[in-house]
């Protein structure tokens, strides 16, 4: 088995887009869960990023500890890559690290000018340790204690978690903190819902998953709506005809209602009926697929047993007319949607999975990465793909402000001012937003009496009221 790494950010926003991680940990192990390797690094704010108030408190971080810190964020990711790389051939694992921190990876290293599928290439693979701990508790439910909440449901934030669990957490909201929390959340699983983990680690490689949904007759997997996970016995259909997806059929239903529609009826009964009757399985982001048994223990597939569903799972299965339907109604409905979506302003930080960047360009970013500052420029202009021209003007506007022509300085420089000071509602984070946001959070502290966070949010403020004098004069 791979080692496994688990990693974790800490963000000043819960904009993966736009937000900046302050701060990163992971914590390589093997499959003993003994630890080989770790990293921690910390880093200041990159010029013209504003902060939001709340995820500075969440994290603790103060605008003392951001400006007294040594690393720059490029410095940061610099390490951090140097790190990663050399634990190829493993299997990246956070807390609900595929929504979250990978997201915010990916688009570091992209506008970074590092190539952005660390997790997924060089032998790598990657899962979630909060799907996998919703599945486990779905499937054995005292394989782990959970937090319930006000409308009983469980909880499976990592704080609650962690301790209920008797898993030391002293440093929650800390990168490494989060970490080795989270190691701890795994060994539990391995050890009380074994049969869970080792279907998790059958599907962190998105082929491996997609073959296996598809080669399986029938398999239950897990969604989650209304704070519960909810267990699904399904086969597959066909895939996706433009994202790519397994797209499969819930044998709740009865498929000899469905097979001989019409388009036009099909249409109406796959697009606009809920629940859908056909399900899409998001294999590349770590799905649980467990062997149908473990379904039919559930009310919705109990009375049906395991016979009836695989009479309905062949149904489907040989009826390739149905599948060509299928495929043909999604494809017209993701043409509509794709319509939609490219008369949308998409910026150039939003732009990873709109188009992907050439080998050629690939080729060129550890050129940029080796040279001497003076010498960046120069390679920048290498870059057939005007997005990473852009972000390798704003490395050196971030790092090395001498190193670009007066002209484009200023340029990048006003184009930051703008953003940071827009009264309008933007994508990004804005200076009138966090004045905003710090008000509203006053207010609250001020109610509940929370003297300590008033004082933060004070240090905040100023942090704020600075960026907000340099970039007034741009």
């Amino acid at each position: 088995m791979p080692n496994l790494v688990f990693y974790d950010f800490e963000t000043c926003s819960s904009n993966v887009s736009y937000g900046q991680i302050i701060q990163a940990a992971a914590v390589l192990v093997n499959d003993n869960f003994q630890e080989l390797d770790r990293y921690e690094g910390r880093c200041k704010l990159s010029p013209g990023v504003v902060p939001e108030a709340m995820a500075l408190l969440v994290n603790k971080t103060t605008p003392k500890i951001l400006k007294e810190t040594n690393l720059s964020h490029y410095q940061m990711i610099r390490q951090m890559m140097d790190k990663f790389n050399q634990w190829k051939n493993s299997i990246f694992l956070g807390y609900n690290s595929i929504n979250f921190d990978e997201e915010f990876l990916r688009r570091t290293l992209f506008k970074n000018l590092e190539y952005p599928y660390l997790t997924v290439t060089n032998g790598n693979e990657r899962g979630d340790l909060f799907s996998l701990a919703r599945a486990a508790h779905l499937y054995y439910p005292d394989c782990i204690k959970t937090p319930i909440s006000e409308k009983k449901n469980p909880i499976f934030k990592l704080a609650e978690l962690a301790p209920m669990n008797n898993i030391k957490h002293n440093n929650a909201h800390s990168a490494i903190g989060d970490v080795l929390a989270t190691i701890e959340i795994a060994k539990l699983l391995n050890k009380n819902a074994s049969n869970v983990w080792k279907a998790s680690l059958m599907t962190t490689n998105k082929d491996k998953s997609f073959q296996l949904i598809k080669d399986e007759l029938l398999f239950c997997t897990d969604f989650f709506y209304y704070g519960k996970s909810i267990p699904f016995i399904l086969t597959f259909v066909c895939q996706h005809p433009q994202w790519g997806y397994p797209m499969c059929f819930d044998l709740k239903a009865d498929p000899s209602y469905y097979l001989n529609l019409s388009m036009q009826e099909l249409k109406k009964e796959l697009l606009d009926k809920k629940p859908r009757v056909i399900r899409t399985i998001k294999h590349k982001k770590h799905p649980i697929i467990m062997n149908p048994s473990y379904g039919v223990n559930f009310d919705n597939y109990k009375q049906l047993g395991i016979s009836k569903l695989k009479q309905r799972a062949k149904l489907i299965r040989e009826n390739k007319n149905f599948a060509s339907k299928v495929s043909s109604i999604l494809d017209d409905d993701a043409r509509d949607k794709q319509d939609l979506d490219s008369q949308l302003d998409i910026y150039p930080e939003e732009s990873i999975y709109k188009k992907f960047t050439t080998g050629e360009d690939n080729a060129i970013m550890p050129e940029f990465h080796k040279a001497d500052w003076k010498d960046k420029f120069s390679v920048i202009q290498k870059f057939k793909d005007e997005r990473l021209r852009y972000f390798g003007k704003k490395i050196l506007y971030e790092e090395s402000p001498e190193s670009l022509p007066k002209d484009e300085y200023e340029s990048i420089h006003k184009e930051v001012a703008a953003r940071v000071l827009s009264t309008n509602k933007e994508k990004w984070n804005t200076i009138p937003r966090t004045y905003s946001e710090i008000d509203t959070l006053r207010a609250k502290f001020e109610k509940e009496g929370q003297p300590e966070k008033l004082v933060i949010l004070d240090e905040i403020n100023a942090y704020v009221e600075e960026l907000e004098k340099i970039y007034s004069s741009a």
